[in-house]
C-alpha cells in the first residue's frame, strides 16, 4: 500500500472530513474524523501535504498540523468551489480541498500566527463594544424623548441626559424609567471605560510590532489602521500586486452589495446616475452624498496612500512607502491597494 501524499480536510464543529490519495491520485482512505480524533490521525501519517479551507478555526489547525510536521495550505473557499462535483456534502468537499490544493496555480492563504489572531480578537471585540454603546445611546435618547426629554446630538447631549435622570428632583421621570435608564447609563459608562482599555492595548501592541510602529510613521495612519493591518496580512510578500491584496478580504462579496445598495439609496435620494464616479478623497469626509462606509473607506485610505489633493502627486510613493514598510522587498508591492485596504480593517475592528 502506497503511502499517502496529499490530504484534503475540510473541518468544522465535530464532524470532519479527510480524504487523502497517493501520488498518482489514488483515493486511499475516505472517512469522518471527531474532533477529537484529527491530531491523533495526523500524528500516525508520514509528513503530507494537507490543504484546508481558509475559513473560521483554519489557522488554528493549520498551526497544530504544522508543529506534526506536515505541510498545510490554506486556500480562499472562492477557489476551492470549482472544483466541488454535484451533491455537494462533507465527502464532496474534502474530495474538491484535495484536488485544489495540488494545482500549480491555486493562491494560497498564509497561516497567522496565534499574536496576530489576539490582536484581531481585539480589534473585534473593540469594534463590537463601539457598536453596543452606539446601540445603549439611541436607546437612552429614545426612551427620554418618549418623555419629551431630549438634548443635542453628541457626546455632550448624552451627559445632559444622564444628569437628568440622576436628579432625583425632576419629576418628569416615572421611578421605573430613572431606573431602567439609570441601569443604561451604567452599562454606558462600562463600554466607554472598556473600548479606553481596548485602545492602549492597541497602542501597547503597536510598540511591540516593527511593521506596525512602520506603518504608523506614514501620513494618515494611526494605531488601528496599522496594527489591523498587520495582523491581517500575516505574509505581505505572498501578493504579487494590490489586485491580489484586495483578494485578502473575504468579505468582499458583502462589501460590494453594501457599496451597491449604498448607490442605489443616493439614486433614490438625489437621482444622481449610478455610473457616475464616487466622490473620494478629502471632500468624501464631508460630502452629504457619501456618509456610507465604502466611501468612509475610499477617503481614509486615500489619506493612507498620502494623497493631499486629488492631484495624486504623491500617491504613488505613499504607496511604496506603505508597501516598504511591510517589508515588501520590490516584488510586485503588496500593498498597491492601498486606496481600499482600510477595507480589511473595517472588517477586523476599526472605525472610521
Amino acid at each position: 500500500m502506497q503511502a499517502i501524499t496529499t490530504v484534503g480536510l475540510d473541518i468544522a464543529k465535530s464532524v470532519f472530513q479527510v480524504h487523502g490519495v497517493d501520488a498518482q491520485g489514488n483515493v486511499l482512505v475516505r472517512r469522518q474524523l471527531k474532533r477529537g480524533h484529527v491530531l491523533p490521525f495526523f500524528q500516525k501519517l508520514p509528513p503530507c501535504l494537507v490543504g484546508i479551507e481558509a475559513c473560521a478555526t483554519s489557522h488554528y489547525w493549520s498551526r497544530e498540523l504544522q508543529a506534526l510536521g506536515h505541510k498545510v495550505r490554506l486556500m480562499p473557499p472562492a477557489y476551492v468551489k470549482p472544483y466541488v462535483k454535484r451533491q455537494k456534502n462533507d465527502a464532496t468537499d474534502a474530495e474538491a480541498i484535495c484536488e485544489a490544493v495540488g494545482r500549480p496555480n491555486m493562491r494560497f492563504v498564509a497561516t497567522k500566527t496565534a499574536e496576530q489572531q489576539g490582536c484581531l480578537t481585539l480589534h473585534r471585540t473593540r469594534h463590537l463594544f463601539i457598536r453596543q454603546q452606539t446601540s445603549v445611546i439611541n436607546a437612552i435618547r429614545a426612551h427620554l424623548a418618549e418623555f419629551g426629554i431630549v438634548a443635542p446630538v453628541g457626546r455632550r447631549g448624552v451627559d445632559q441626559l444622564l444628569t437628568v435622570v440622576a436628579d432625583t428632583s425632576d419629576k418628569r421621570l416615572p421611578e421605573v424609567a430613572r431606573a431602567c435608564i439609570a441601569a443604561l447609563g451604567a452599562q454606558l459608562q462600562m463600554l466607554k471605560a472598556r473600548i479606553l482599555e481596548f485602545d492602549r492595548m492597541i497602542t501597547a501592541w503597536r510598540r511591540s510590532s516593527e511593521a506596525s510602529k512602520r506603518l504608523d510613521a506614514i501620513p494618515g495612519v494611526g494605531p488601528v489602521l496599522a496594527t489591523a493591518l498587520v495582523a491581517t496580512v500575516a505574509d505581505p510578500k505572498a501578493f504579487r500586486s494590490g489586485r491580489d491584496f484586495l483578494s485578502l478580504d473575504r468579505a468582499r462579496p458583502q462589501a460590494e452589495l453594501e457599496r451597491r445598495q449604498g448607490q442605489a439609496r443616493q439614486y433614490q435620494q438625489t437621482r444622481r446616475s449610478l455610473s457616475a464616479r464616487p466622490i473620494r478623497g478629502r471632500c468624501a469626509r464631508s460630502h452629504p452624498l457619501c456618509q456610507n462606509p465604502w466611501h468612509q473607506a475610499s477617503a481614509l485610505a486615500h489619506g493612507v496612500a498620502g494623497a493631499a489633493s486629488h492631484q495624486g502627486r504623491c500617491h504613488c510613493a505613499r504607496q511604496q512607502d506603505c508597501a516598504d514598510s511591510l517589508g515588501d522587498d520590490g516584488q510586485g508591492g503588496a500593498l498597491q491597494g492601498t486606496r481600499r485596504a482600510c477595507g480589511v480593517a473595517d472588517r477586523v475592528g476599526h472605525t472610521t
